[in-house]
């Protein structure tokens, strides 16, 4: 009976950290993106997201949560939003596939002819609380 409990023992041991490996790959993480626009580019900006991006990112399994702009106008070239990603791997997958996407290569080309909208990027991965609305 010893042996057999040290035997499940190890197996739970080695295994314990597969699980969670395999569960952290399958907890849905949401994305928050702030965008700065260069000076004057902001209504490019969400042009591009209300007739091209949206539908692109919903291609690539990326959900649309939300968009919003600052109140105050001292942030007024910042575009906040967020997606839901099935998983963090499952972002890297959707990011790398919208990057490639042939539409969205077009897409951006044509919307930078007369220069870049985007002058930064930032991107923090989140993960819902027990208590949150969102899960």
């Amino acid at each position: 009976m010893k042996k057999l409990i040290f035997i499940l023992s190890v197996l739970v041991g080695a295994c314990l950290p597969l699980m969670q490996a395999n569960a952290e790959e399958q907890t849905p993480v949401y994305e928050l993106r702030i965008y700065t626009a260069h000076p004057g580019k902001m209504p490019n900006l969400l042009a591009r997201f209300k007739n091209h991006t949206l539908k692109i990112f919903e291609r690539h399994g990326m959900l649309n949560v939300g968009y919003w702009v600052p109140v105050e106008q001292k942030d007024g070239d910042k575009l906040y939003y967020m997606l839901k990603h099935k998983s963090r791997a499952a972002a890297e997958a959707s990011w790398k596939a919208f990057g490639e996407d042939p539409e969205w290569i077009k897409v951006r080309a044509e919307s930078e002819a007369n220069g870049a909208i985007v002058l930064a990027v930032e991107s923090k991965f989140l993960t819902s609380t027990d208590f949150s609305a969102l899960k």
